[in-house]
């Protein structure tokens, strides 16, 4: 979380400006059609698609902060309280729905980043409202205008509040919906080569496959490996499309790059998406090991001295910044491998039919290639070699490129529009429905995992593990606290508790009383434990 010092304020200013800016200069695109939906269709669908495309990524990026976090937390706790979120997590934590949810949400990430830009992006040479060259070619010609509106808006403040307003935040019939459509996404078999890839190197790691459910009878092996071949042929069909439209200048690449440098950038973007995405997996896997056991290559160190450095504010810091990288890349990659072949007019693709031709336009082959080679197959990579991946120079060179984007603070909106969207949202901590775990664990429901050993950071959240705020993810990797770090954090919390107290309702009222009576028994048991600390150290120097 931001603090209030002058620089962090005036970070919120001028990135709420930018992103307020973003807006208007997007909308007036649409209004002069000069996009490419806008163009096609109409100037009103380009903008009800992009801004429902914005909307439902805000509810496709705070869903999965919380069906990752919640599976820890006894269900019947907010039965009651919470009815939609109860049906939903019952569904998305059954079995091993939740690797199916989370391998769905990605295509539909990549997918509406793809649609967005459609609907956002500028063509060739378009200009609105008599700007100045220069403003036009950095927030048009690069897309920030695009990225600026929907990290901001659809993807960085719904983290903010779902991270720690979880059950709030999907009690909802609108993500009833997404997760129904995740499930059905990863049902059609498109994204099944994953399961093959995993496989192949959990195998090379030596890992052995965890599942919830039993082994697959002799149907439910043929469905799924007939779904995996399936999948193959899908994404060499794609890439064969997507390439031969690169080759000869047939997607809506800029007309000043060459056709061969098209087809040499196409694969640059899969790498860079890539890197950022499995760079993310391997930094959380890396940050609950000891120093000592992060490897001795020279390059991983100094990655690794980097990324923890000081409080360790810089792994919270690059998830931002490599939010707003990856979707910037997602906006180009879009417009790289989105075919645009005029029906009718130029030849179709492999003489395909006109109908055929119409849905390779839309983008759906470009999402594909992208979610299975440039996003899920390296995290697959990192999740199972992470201390070999941070032996790549390349890993360290964009870790330094993401702190510089965030440094910036063109994304310090989101908290200011997180602030608006949980007061007029209602949005309550879950603690005050289900308790602290020290609660739950007194009240004999206390956390468990339904999948031990294992970590769910497929995606793009920000705050992978769902800490409640930015101090408390920095905490969980500073190491061990001292006493006085210890002390000074429970003082706080219980000024913050009392604070919360003071305008809460009576039954909340009596939650907060209980946590602060929580602090106080820990403040007690901190005393305690540092006299005996204390007495050992003296004993060993004498």
């Amino acid at each position: 979380m931001l603090s209030n010092s002058p620089l962090d304020i005036f970070k919120q200013f001028y990135s709420t400006c930018l992103v307020i800016f973003s807006v208007v200069i997007v909308t007036a695109l649409m209004f002069t059609e000069n996009t490419k939906v806008a163009n096609d269709a109409h100037p009103v669908v380009a903008l009800v698609v992009m801004w429902l495309g914005i909307l439902w990524m805000s509810m496709v990026e705070g869903g999965q902060c919380s069906m990752v976090g919640l599976p820890p937390i006894d269900r019947e706790l907010y039965r009651e309280s919470h009815k939609i979120t109860y049906q939903i997590c019952s569904l998305g934590h059954k079995g091993d729905n939740l690797d199916r949810y989370l391998m769905g949400r990605q295509f539909m990430v990549i997918f509406i980043n793809f649609t967005i830009s459609l609907c956002g992006s500028p063509l060739e040479g378009a200009s609105v409202l008599g700007l100045p060259q220069w403003v036009s070619d950095i927030f048009l010609g690069s897309g920030i205008a695009m990225v600026l509106t929907n990290v901001n808006i659809g993807q960085l403040t719904a983290q903010v509040n779902a991270s720690h307003c979880m059950l709030d935040y999907i009690n909802t019939h609108f993500m009833t919906f997404t997760l129904y459509c995740t499930l059905l996404i990863e049902m059609t078999g498109f994204m099944h080569v994953c399961y093959l890839i995993r496989d192949c190197f959990y195998w090379a790691a030596g890992k052995p496959i965890v599942t919830n459910e039993p082994p697959r009878d002799a149907v439910k092996a043929f469905f799924h490996w007939g779904r995996v071949l399936f999948s193959m042929v899908v994404l060499c069909f794609s890439l064969a499309v997507t390439l031969e439209a690169l080759f000869k200048g047939q997607t809506t690449m800029w007309d000043v790059i060459p056709n061969w440098a098209a087809v040499i950038i196409f694969f640059v973007l899969l790498s860079l998406v890539g890197l950022l995405e499995a760079m993310q997996i391997a930094f959380f896997a890396v940050s609950k090991l000891k120093k000592e056991e992060r490897g001795d290559h020279p390059v991983a160190k100094r990655t690794c001295e980097l990324l923890f450095k000081g409080e360790g504010r810089n792994l919270p810091g690059f998830m931002v910044g490599r939010q707003v990288t990856v979707t910037l890349i997602f906006f180009v990659a879009a417009r790289v491998t989105t075919l645009n072949i005029k029906i009718g007019e130029d030849e179709n693709i492999f003489g395909v039919s006109d109908g055929l031709q119409e849905f390779f336009n839309l983008g759906f082959l470009g999402a594909i290639i992208t979610t299975i080679l440039a996003s899920i197959s390296w995290q697959l990579v990192a999740s199972a070699f992470p201390i070999a991946f941070l032996s790549n120079p390349f890993v360290f060179i964009m870790l330094n490129v993401v702190l510089a984007i965030e440094a910036t603070g063109i994304c310090a909106a989101s908290w200011f529009f997180g602030t608006i969207h949980k007061k007029v949202a209602g949005f309550q901590l879950d603690e005050v429905y289900v308790g602290t775990a020290e609660e739950r664990a007194a009240g004999k429901h206390p956390d468990r995992s339904i999948h031990p050993g294992r970590d769910f950071s497929m995606g793009t959240n920000v705050l992978v593990g769902n800490p409640s705020t930015w101090e408390e993810a920095i905490q969980n990797l500073s190491g061990k606290e001292s006493f006085a770090t210890k002390r000074e954090r429970m003082q706080s919390n219980i000024a913050d508790l009392e604070a919360l107290s003071a305008d809460a309702s009576p039954a909340e009222q009596q939650v907060y009383q209980n946590a602060i009576e929580m602090e106080n028994k820990g403040m007690r048991d901190l005393e305690v434990e540092e006299e005996e600390a204390k007495a050992a150290k003296a004993e060993e120097m004498a």
